[in-house]
C-alpha cells in the first residue's frame, strides 16, 4: 500500500543520506514494509538486519571494541563487504543502546555509511537511554497509522483526493452525492482504524465490514499490552501502564475529557503514575492534548503540562476498546459515542500533519476542542460529529480574539462562513501545517 511516509524517505536519500535515519513509531504502523520498499526500490546493494531475531549483531555492539573494530566484526559475520553503495537496515533497534550510540561514529566516519534504524518501541528506550546519544548525528522522523488519505489510496478511491483538497482550498461544496460517499468512508474509516493489516483485510472482503476481521486489532492490542510487560522495570510498573491505556476509552467518553487519575482507580495520585503515562507517550500509542490559559503564540509556551487530554493512536483501536457495534455506529446518526471517536479521529489525523495539540476549557463557558499554532496566528478548531454545528464557544472566540479564521470540523459540506472555515469530517487530512 501506498503510504505518504515514503516521501519523506526520498526527501532524506536526497538530501543527508549519510546521516543515519531513524524511524520511531507504534508497533504494526508499517514501518517495516515501508522502509523494505523504498530500499528496494532506490538501491542495489541492502543489508537487512532484525536485532530482535539476530541478537549476534546485538552481541558484537556490546563488545569492549571501537565501533571502526565491530563494523569489521560485523562484515566477517555476515561475509560480506559494506560498500559505498551499501545501505543497512537495523529493524527493532531498541535492542542495542550500543548501536544507537555507534551511529554517531557512522555519521561522522568518511566512510559513507547508509543507515536506516526503526523500531517499535525505540521512543521508550531512547526516553531511557542510558549512554551516549548521538544527538545532532541522527535525522528522526515518527511514522503515524494511516490517515484518510491513504485510506482512500488504499481502496482505490484516488479521484476523489484532489477535489477534496480543490474545495478545501478554494472553500466550495464538493458534490453532494460524493461528500456523502466520503462520509461514509469515513465512518468505515474510524472502525477500521490506519493499521495496515486492518485496512489489508477490510480490502481484502471487498469492503464489506461484516466480513471484516476485528481478531486484527485484538491482536494488535495484545501485542501492546505483551509490549508493556516485555519493556518496563518490573511488573509493577507493567500494571500501571495497563491500567493508564484501558482507562482511556472511558475517559474520552466524558463531556470534558480532561485526564482524571481518579478514572484509573479509586484514590489514584498524579505522582504514582506520571512514569506510566511517559512511557505511553513515548511509546506512540497515546497522542497528548495540553490545557493552554493564553491565545498567544507559541502556545507551547501557555501549556499546563499537568493538565492534558490523552487520545488513542488509532480509532480502530479505540472502537475496538469500547467495544462498539459496528452495525449501530454506521446506522445511528447520533450515536452516543460518535463525538468522542470524532474528536480522536481529529487529534490523530492532525498528528500526522506535524501539529502539537493544545486545548482551553472553561466549563460552562468556553469549550474549545483544538488550538493550533499557525503562520495565520492560532487558529481554533471545532470538531462535530454530525451536522449540527450550533455553538457559542466559536462565535464567541472570533468575536473577542478575531483571529484570522476558525475552523470547523463537521459532517457539513465545505464552505466559509462568518470568518468560519467548514471542513468535512474527510478532509482533516488538508489541514496542514
Amino acid at each position: 500500500m501506498r503510504r505518504k511516509f515514503y516521501e519523506k524517505l526520498e526527501k532524506w536519500k536526497k538530501s543527508d543520506i549519510t546521516t543515519p535515519l531513524m524511524v520511531i513509531g507504534a508497533r504494526q504502523t508499517g514501518k517495516t514494509y515501508i522502509i523494505n520498499e523504498f530500499i528496494k526500490n532506490n538501491f542495489e546493494d541492502y543489508i537487512y538486519l532484525n536485532l530482535m531475531e539476530d541478537t549476534e549483531v546485538v552481541n558484537i555492539f556490546k563488545m569492549e571494541i571501537n565501533t571502526k573494530d565491530k563494523v569489521k566484526r560485523l562484515e566477517l559475520y555476515l561475509n560480506r563487504k559494506i560498500r559505498e553503495d551499501t545501505i543497512i537496515f537495523f529493524d527493532e533497534i531498541q535492542e542495542s543502546e550500543e548501536l544507537i550510540s555507534a551511529l554517531k561514529y557512522l555519521c561522522e566516519s568518511e566512510f559513507p555509511y547508509k543507515i536506516v534504524c526503526a523500531g517499535s518501541l525505540l521512543g521508550v528506550k531512547l526516553k531511557r537511554f542510558k549512554k551516549s546519544f548521538p544527538v545532532g548525528k541522527v535525522n528522526i522522523l515518527n511514522m503515524y497509522p494511516m490517515d484518510f488519505e491513504e485510506f482512500l489510496m488504499a481502496i482505490n478511491y484516488d479521484m476523489a483526493i484532489e477535489e477534496i483538497k480543490r474545495c478545501y482550498k478554494d472553500n466550495i461544496p464538493i458534490d453532494t452525492r460524493v461528500h456523502n460517499k466520503l462520509l461514509e468512508y469515513y465512518k468505515l474509516f474510524l472502525i477500521v482504524g490506519g493499521m495496515p493489516a486492518s485496512i489489508l483485510n477490510f480490502i481484502k472482503v471487498n469492503m464489506d465490514i461484516l466480513e471484516y476481521n476485528k481478531g486484527i486489532l485484538d491482536s494488535i492490542i495484545t501485542s501492546y499490552l505483551a509490549d508493556m510487560k516485555k519493556y518496563t522495570y518490573n511488573t509493577f510498573e507493567t500494571l500501571k501502564i495497563e491500567k493508564v491505556y484501558k482507562s482511556l476509552p472511558s475517559q474520552l467518553l466524558k463531556e470534558h475529557k480532561k485526564f482524571m487519575y481518579s478514572q484509573i482507580e479509586h484514590n489514584a495520585r498524579r505522582k504514582n503514575y506520571e512514569s506510566p503515562i511517559e512511557w505511553l507517550l513515548a511509546s506512540s500509542l497515546v497522542i497528548p492534548s495540553y490545557y493552554v490559559n493564553r491565545f498567544e503564540t507559541p502556545l507551547k509556551a501557555f501549556a499546563d503540562v499537568d493538565t492534558f487530554k490523552l487520545y488513542l493512536s488509532d480509532t480502530g483501536i479505540l472502537m475496538n476498546m469500547l467495544g462498539i457495534p459496528y452495525n449501530r455506529f454506521l446506522l445511528e446518526d447520533n450515536f452516543m459515542a460518535s463525538g468522542a471517536i470524532a474528536e480522536n479521529y481529529v487529534a490523530k489525523e492532525l498528528t500526522s500533519n506535524g501539529y502539537s495539540l493544545y486545548y482551553y476549557s472553561s466549563p460552562g463557558k468556553v469549550e474549545l476542542d483544538f488550538l493550533l499554532d499557525t503562520e495565520d496566528g492560532i487558529i481554533p478548531i471545532e470538531v462535530k460529529a454530525g451536522t449540527n454545528t450550533k455553538s457559542n464557544s466559536l462565535n464567541y472566540y472570533i468575536e473577542k480574539y478575531k483571529p484570522n479564521y476558525a475552523i470547523r470540523i463537521s459532517a457539513k459540506n465545505f464552505g466559509f462562513d462568518n470568518n468560519i472555515k467548514s471542513v468535512p469530517l474527510y478532509a482533516v487530512f488538508c489541514i496542514k501545517r
